[in-house]
């Protein structure tokens, strides 16, 4: 290259006896003229560059670094030395740049780099175009909420398996976490099915409303697993009681006196077979599959159609600790079911609700066939 040997004079220069500003334009003359070339240079004159460029980025200032990171991060055979430097700098504005987006970063770098700088550092490798299990592994051992987030998703990172089961272990006290997890079509089916019978009625209904097509059969079928092992924990026929009680609500319904006030009044009273009834009319779901669901143990049981009829959390709360339910209820399950409660929109209760009344009828209809 003709402009080899006046680049490499004119950097002595700017090293030896140049000003701040004089560094800086001739950094920027430098990567001016690879940028140009860089398609057709070959490895000896791309090490040409890294060595040029190397002697210069110890001697300039932060937003000139910031530039260079900008403008190497997406060249694919950006000088290598200089990107790692960069990439390790504890300023993440002149890390962020490659760390996020440079190919010439092995996973070896990614792993150094993980295991020993910020949050903001481990951040910005979340959202690179393909991570590596090695990798992610230790985002995932290091990481906070936010770089759990940002990884899971990211549907180019690779989890290894106790790397899903790390991921899915975070993903029980947090929702939104959850979602993103869910979301994902490379969770190991035993793993999913983990993710889902520990979720909550909220991220479950969330899952049903975002979720790729590809992907609903997957949570369909474990939702109609939860709904099944409702029925086998009961199995009980609607006795008169429940009959009796639905004329009940009916009458009220009939006459717009069927509440919320009612509702709280029968969870007051102990009045199992009203709550029921109400519970049936107000979301317009069969009587017994209310009875299955409320005689259930899993909690969504409960939260799904009290949501779906417009319940108030206070008298949900009132349900749940009714002497009649015939279930458990500590302080803690209360706190988070108001967790839950709050994050189940109505629209999306309806929608499990409808779900399992679907599932439901057609497993009733299989058994007559058989």
């Amino acid at each position: 290259m003709r402009a080899e040997s006046s680049l490499i004079a004119e950097l002595e220069e700017a090293i030896r006896g140049g000003s701040k500003d004089r560094r800086i334009d001739t950094m920027r003359r430098i990567t001016d003229l690879f940028v140009a070339e860089v398609n057709r240079l070959n490895d000896r004159q791309i090490e040409l560059f890294d060595d040029l460029l190397q002697q210069l980025i110890e001697r300039i200032e932060r937003r000139a670094l910031v530039e260079l990171s900008q403008r190497l991060a997406p060249i694919n055979s950006a000088p290598i030395e200089v990107v790692r430097r960069l990439a390790r700098d504890d300023d993440i504005a002149i890390a962020e740049p490659v760390l996020s987006r440079s190919t010439r970063l092995s996973d070896k770098d990614l792993v150094d780099i993980a295991s020993t700088k910020t949050q903001a550092h481990l951040l910005a490798i979340s959202s690179r175009p393909r991570i590596a299990t090695t990798v992610t592994d230790v985002l995932l051992q290091r990481g906070d909420g936010q770089v759990l987030h940002k990884l899971a998703e990211n549907h180019d990172a690779s989890f290894s398996n106790d790397g899903f089961a790390s991921l899915l272990r975070r993903a029980e006290r947090d929702v939104q976490l959850a979602e993103k997890v869910g979301l994902r079509l490379d969770v190991p089916l035993r793993l999913f099915r983990e993710l889902l019978s520990r979720a909550t009625a909220a991220v479950r209904a969330r899952l049903l409303a975002v979720t790729t097509p590809d992907n609903l059969s997957r949570i369909q079928k474990v939702l109609a697993g939860i709904c099944d092992n409702a029925s086998r924990e009961v199995g009980i026929p609607v006795e008169y009681d429940f009959i009796e009680a639905r004329e009940r609500v009916l009458r009220l319904q009939q006459r717009n006196e069927l509440d919320e006030a009612v509702i709280f009044d029968f969870a007051k009273s102990g009045r199992y077979a009203d709550i029921v009834a109400a519970l049936s009319v107000l979301s317009e779901a069969p009587l017994k599959l209310m009875v299955q669901l409320l005689e259930s143990e899993h909690l969504e049981a409960y939260l799904v159609p009290c949501k779906a009829s417009g319940l108030q959390w206070p008298t949900v709360r009132l349900i749940l600790t009714c002497r009649t339910v015939g279930r458990r209820t500590s302080a803690d399950d209360l706190e988070q079911a108001q967790v839950d409660y709050r994050n189940l929109s109505i629209g999306n209760a309806q929608r499990v609700l409808r779900f399992w009344q679907v599932r439901r009828t057609a497993t009733e209809g299989t058994a007559q066939v058989a």
